[in-house]
């Protein structure tokens, strides 16, 4: 079908199409005018996402900011922000409520839910795509109530993300306290070792008693090395024998050097008498005799010095194997006081550790107390609903706006269903169609006064 016959067919059915619409018209107007009004109040509130958390610090990351603003548009539709808008605004104790219940439930589940599943389907939430604002609007015949209705579900969600916030919190603040009690238990253990241990072996807390046992240790060695010298000195001087007569201590011995040289002297005057009285003599004799015994008394002199010698090696022995159990003795209190200040790291590290463990614990535990008495809540009411003044249903222009349009496109296909159903000869150009022939001419119409020209019937055709 060409345009020229869709606009020759409207114009057959025009009568049609003006019934059509002027009912569709009549009855949605009488419809709108009959049917109850209501009305529909909206509150908005803001979520504050760009401040910090003021517990914790963070803050809510941007490319989570539409699943955020989503999941607080599910929160306010929710079973429980609707069940506590019934409690609040107690529908649950208005008259007629609970019979209504029971007849339309049967008794089935709770009043409270079945008030808050119908003020549920009256609810619309929207959030704003470009800001943080959450528009809550409920439709109610009474716009008293429409407006209560929308206010309390912005209370209703302010506590509920409260108490979203709050709940999780006390169940970590439970959780960590339990935690924060064992490791103070382990930390006191751990201390307490440490303490005992630090008494059993005498250890404070600087590295002083170890530096001087290590100092002891090495004067000990370093005696020890002197006598080991002396003792070997003394040893080979012991074994000098007829050599002994040089030894330094011989040598500077003042009483052996007087010895010697009265020695010295008796034996030039023994010469000197030799040879003027003869070995004979007396007095030579005499002299002699004295000689002798200058010498035994040298010789005994060396002796006692060189028998002092082997004292000394004896004595020396004895210095040294003492010294020897000493450093020996030394050495095993120096090597357990090692091995108590090692066993000291290891008891220190895990009081470290359990210090940590215990301060983290009792961090995480400060901040879940404080979030489970935060009373605080990042969503705002921006604006309070208030009663509606004229109905958001029906609302009476967009209605009829609306009739119209469905009046005529109800009217024009009603036309073009007839015209199918009942096929007739509109136009010249319908003829030449029909009996596929040429056009010849047309013989146009007396002209009918009266009639407006778009209902006047076409011209007359002449066919081949």
């Amino acid at each position: 079908m060409s345009l020229h016959q869709f606009l020759t067919v409207l114009r057959a059915r025009f009568k049609i199409i003006v019934l059509i619409l002027l009912a569709t018209v009549a009855a949605i107007v009488a419809a709108s005018l009959v049917l109850p009004k209501k009305y529909t109040a909206t509150a908005a509130v803001v979520v504050d996402v760009n401040s910090p958390d003021p517990v914790t610090g963070t803050m809510l990351h941007a490319m989570v900011m539409p699943g955020y603003m989503a999941t607080q548009r599910d929160i306010i539709g929710s079973d429980r922000v609707a069940q506590t808008v019934v409690k609040l605004l107690k529908l649950d104790e208005a008259p007629g409520k609970k019979e209504q219940w029971l007849e339309k439930a049967q008794g089935k589940g709770s009043l409270v839910a079945w008030l808050a599943e119908g003020l549920q389907k009256k609810l619309s939430v929207k959030p704003s795509r470009e800001s943080n604002v959450i528009d809550i609007s409920f439709s109610a015949v009474d716009p008293a109530f429409a407006a209560a209705v929308a206010n309390a579900f912005a209370q209703a969600y302010i506590e509920a993300s409260i108490e979203l916030r709050t709940d999780p919190a006390r169940q970590y603040a439970r959780w960590f306290g339990e935690q924060d009690k064992a490791l103070r238990e382990n930390l006191e253990k751990a201390q307490a070792r440490l303490s005992e241990h630090q008494q059993t072996y005498g250890i404070v807390a600087s590295d002083e008693r170890l530096d001087s046992e290590v100092t002891k240790l090495n004067d000990l060695s370093a005696q020890l090395t002197v006598i080991q010298g002396q003792a070997a000195e003394a040893r080979s001087k012991q074994r000098s024998g007829s050599a002994s007569s040089t030894l330094p201590e011989v040598v500077q011995n003042p009483l052996i050097h007087t010895l010697k040289t009265d020695i010295a002297r008796q034996e030039a005057k023994l010469q000197e008498v030799a040879g003027n009285l003869g070995k004979n003599h007396p007095q030579y004799q005499r002299m002699e005799s004295e000689l002798a015994s200058l010498k035994q008394r040298l010789d005994a002199e060396t002796r006692i010095i060189t028998s002092g010698f082997g004292t000394a090696t004896a004595v020396g022995k004895d210095k040294e194997a003492e010294l020897a159990t000493a450093i020996a003795a030394q050495k095993k209190k120096l090597l357990e006081m090692r091995q108590a200040r090692d066993q000291l790291a290891t008891l220190q590290r895990d009081v470290d550790n359990a210090q940590k463990a215990y301060e983290g614990v009792s961090q995480r535990l400060t901040q879940s107390r404080l979030e489970s008495r935060f009373t605080q809540s990042n969503v705002s009411v921006l604006t309070l609903a208030s009663e509606p003044i004229e109905p958001s249903f029906p609302n009476l222009l967009l209605n009829t706006l609306a009739a119209i349009f469905l009046g005529i496109f109800g009217g024009v296909g009603a036309a073009v269903g007839l015209e199918i159903l009942d096929r007739r000869i509109r136009s010249a150009q319908d003829v030449a169609e029909m009996l596929q022939l040429p056009m010849l001419g047309v013989i146009p119409r007396r002209k009918q006064p009266g009639r407006l020209p778009f209902l006047r019937h076409g011209p007359t055709l002449l066919l081949k």
